[in-house]
C-alpha cells in the first residue's frame, strides 16, 4: 500500500476535527481513554486486540497507532503477528459459518423443483 493512499493524520487535522465537532471529540477522547486504561485486562492485552480488529476493520490509522502501542506495552512481534492470525481466522470463520445459509437456500431450492 503506498504511502500517500490515505493522508497522514497531521496534528493540523486533527486540530481542525476537534473544532468542527468539539463535544464528539472530546467524547470519543474520554471514551478511549476509559478503553484502553487497565481493567480486567492489561494494557498490553487491549492493544493486542485493537492490532487485530483493526486488521478486520482494515483501518490503515488503528493498524499504525495500535502496532505501536502494542510495542509500546511490550508486546513482541511474535504476539503482535498471533494476534493478526486470530483476526484472519475469525474473519474467514464467518464466510465459513454463514455458508449454512446458501447451503439452506439451495435446499430449499433443490425441493420446490
Amino acid at each position: 500500500m503506498p504511502d500517500n493512499l490515505y493522508p497522514t493524520n497531521t496534528h493540523a487535522l486533527a486540530k481542525r476535527r476537534k473544532e468542527l465537532s468539539p463535544d464528539a471529540s472530546a467524547a470519543f477522547e474520554a471514551f478511549s481513554h476509559a478503553v484502553f486504561a487497565d481493567g480486567a485486562l492489561d494494557a498490553k492485552t487491549k492493544q493486542l486486540i485493537a492490532v487485530a480488529v483493526a486488521h478486520v476493520t482494515q483501518c490503515p490509522y488503528c493498524i499504525k497507532g495500535h502496532t505501536k502501542a502494542a510495542l509500546r506495552h511490550d508486546a513482541s512481534e511474535a504476539e503482535i503477528m498471533e494476534a493478526i492470525w486470530v483476526a484472519a481466522e475469525m474473519r474467514a470463520g464467518g464466510a465459513f459459518a454463514h455458508s449454512v445459509l446458501a447451503l439452506d437456500e439451495m435446499e430449499k431450492a433443490a425441493t420446490r423443483a
